[in-house]
This record gives C-alpha cells, sequence and structure tokens, in this order.
C-alpha cells in the first residue's frame, strides 16, 4: 500500500492486455518508489493502441521503462528486427513484449505492424518516435502510419526525468492531417524531460 501511494499508483481499465501476477506488480512498484518515480495521468479504457514514447536519449530508458511496465502489469510490445531472434535470446525478447520484423518483407514494417493489431484482440505497440538516442530533427512518422492504417488511437507517454513522472498524455486520434496532428503530439514532450537533454 506504501509503494502504490509513493508512486501514485494509476488504474488499469479492463479493455488493456496484462501480464505478470502481484509478486511481479510488487517487484516493479517497489523498483519504482526505490528510484524516486511516479506516474501521472491516466490510462484509456481501451484495448488497441499505438503509444509513442519520449524523449527517447539514453540507453537508461529501456531500464526506467520496466518498473512501471511490470508496476502497471501491462503487455506492451515494440517491434525488433527478426535477425536479433536467435535462440535463447528469441525466447527473452518475446517474453518482454518484442514482435520479430522483417524489414525486407513486401508491405514492409508498417504492414506488419498492421497486421499484429489485426491478428490480436488487444494490442499495445510502444514506439519511440525519435527513432534513435541520439538528436535529431524531425521525429520519424512511421507511427502513425501504422495508427492511421490500423485505425487505433496514438496515446502520448513521456519519461519526464526532471520530474520524475511517468506520464500518459492526451489520447490522438489521426485525423489524417499529418502537420497539424504532429504538432499536438510534440507538444508534450521537451528537453527538460530528457536524461541527456541536450540530445533531444
Amino acid at each position: 500500500m506504501v509503494f502504490k501511494e509513493r508512486i501514485n499508483m494509476i488504474e488499469v481499465p479492463e479493455a488493456l492486455p496484462i501480464r505478470g501476477n502481484r509478486l511481479t506488480r510488487f517487484l516493479g512498484r517497489a523498483q519504482m518508489a526505490m528510484m524516486g518515480w511516479r506516474f501521472a495521468g491516466e490510462l484509456p479504457d481501451l484495448p488497441k493502441m499505438v503509444l509513442i514514447l519520449a524523449p527517447h536519449t539514453s540507453n537508461m530508458d529501456f531500464i526506467v521503462g520496466l518498473a512501471p511496465l511490470f508496476a502497471l502489469g501491462l503487455r506492451l510490445s515494440f517491434m525488433a528486427k527478426s535477425q536479433l531472434f536467435w535462440e535463447p535470446f528469441g525466447t527473452y525478447l518475446r517474453w518482454l513484449g518484442s514482435v520479430p520484423i522483417d524489414r525486407s518483407a513486401p508491405g514492409g514494417v508498417v504492414r506488419q505492424a498492421v497486421r499484429q493489431f489485426e491478428g490480436n484482440d488487444k494490442f499495445l505497440l510502444v514506439i519511440t518516435p525519435e527513432g534513435t538516442r541520439t538528436k535529431v530533427k524531425q521525429w520519424k512518422t512511421g507511427f502513425y502510419v501504422i495508427a492511421k492504417h490500423a485505425e487505433v488511437p496514438i496515446l502520448p507517454l513521456v519519461f519526464d526525468y526532471g520530474q520524475r513522472e511517468v506520464r500518459f498524455e492526451e489520447l490522438l486520434v489521426p485525423s489524417g492531417d499529418l502537420e497539424k496532428d504532429l504538432k499536438i503530439l510534440k507538444s508534450y514532450y521537451h528537453p527538460s524531460q530528457a536524461r541527456n537533454p541536450n540530445s533531444f
């Protein structure tokens, strides 16, 4: 109970895909509490979404991200090159939620991602729009194309190192106006949130 209060535990709606058990949730909450991180915002009661995660400037983002993942008991998926799925590492990647993607396949990454949405009753796909930990001038827009073709909304997820918050922002339904929607999505992210502000 103390851990839940300290990290400002948020409700996980029934529609979302879940994983783990009481032990894994306890360990995730304990790790968040020890790191001094907390939750902010709300999770929509929807079974399928594209979550965009930023700022992404450090390998620590993955370590920090495991704690809230297990604390909430969410099953989140992310894409990885199919070449990485050699055993036993492939089993570990799948356990984490990784989806193998063959970049040379017909239709490319977008089509394969859309198929994952079509083939699952519940599916949350996490994508880093920066595409790299180094500074970029523009976001990659594959996440937007995937959401549009899969007909699912986009949920901005912020790792705010300044406030030590894992924050869920306002859900956005792609309008088809890429420039307009990107402006809204980018407004949630600022250099002060990044672990390495100069890389954002």
